[in-house]
């Protein structure tokens, strides 16, 4: 059962918003009276989601930009406080989990690339919002993972950004609480995504094994965690990795991946 959150007067910028976790951020955010930033790199994702926000009686803007361009992502910012005057809330949730293969054979340019997208984007995006919001205080989410706290089996790249995510946010978490700026690390476990979908029915088969609950979180259940750190009601939770996993993190019967090959 979803909780009201009123974000009346408040804006709200998510990044990765044009599918998944991000649109269903984007929405709940609005849902609750928030005017909401879409921001994504696939612009047809990203229109798709304003449409979806307007239908439903929202007000949103659209913004294409690369998370893991910092200039890029310092103008976007600057767009939406120009646009929309303020900035209060900002889930920083774009990533993706980039090649998955074993160690030494993990390609030197996907390093640098999950790394960039997962990890480099989150620190950009602090950089870009948090002078916005030391006047009146915000909240900031990072889009953590499960795999941020486990080291999860052939995503060595996609595990070593997502601990720096956690990491990252509780260092900035000590510089900025005094400020009136809460900044915590969400830390989801396999969701319904497009992503997901796309996997063989085997491989969702192994990743349901190693969660407890056996079945994967829809986005809605992400986004009320979301909600919920972004308002008044976490108002004492400051740089906390919160799992939100289906007890991932407590440990499944198994999870390793070794045909990797087989992968679709």
């Amino acid at each position: 059962m979803n909780v009201t959150y009123d974000f009346t007067g408040k804006v709200a910028l998510v990044t990765g918003a044009g599918s998944g976790m991000g649109r269903a951020s984007a929405a709940a955010f609005a849902n609750a009276g928030a005017r909401v930033a879409v921001l994504d790199i696939d612009p047809k994702g990203g229109q798709e989601t304003v449409a979806q926000i307007a239908a439903a009686g929202g007000e949103a803007i659209f913004i294409e930009v690369d998370v893991a361009d910092d200039v890029a992502v310092r103008n976007a910012v600057d767009a939406v406080v120009a646009q929309l005057g303020r900035l209060d809330v900002a889930h920083n949730n774009a990533g993706a989990e980039g090649q998955h293969g074993f160690m030494l054979e993990q390609d030197p340019a996907n390093w640098r690339r999950t790394i960039d997208v997962n990890l480099s984007s989150v620190f950009y995006c602090m950089q870009a919002e948090i002078p916005h919001m030391l006047e009146s205080g915000g909240s900031i989410i990072n889009t953590a993972s499960a795999a941020g706290l486990i080291g999860a089996y052939g995503l060595t790249p996609y595990v070593a950004a997502k601990h720096g995510v956690v990491g990252l946010t509780k260092a900035a978490a000590n510089e900025f609480s005094e400020q009136g700026i809460r900044i915590n690390a969400l830390c989801p476990g396999p969701v319904e995504t497009p992503f997901i979908s796309s996997f063989p029915d085997s491989w969702t088969e192994r990743l349901l094994s190693g969660t407890p609950i056996r079945r994967l979180a829809q986005p809605d259940e992400i986004s009320q965690a979301v909600l919920w750190l972004g308002s008044d009601a976490s108002s004492y939770v400051v740089g906390a990795s919160f799992s939100v996993d289906g007890g991932v993190t407590i440990g499944g019967a198994e999870t390793r991946v070794d045909d990797l090959e087989q992968r679709v």
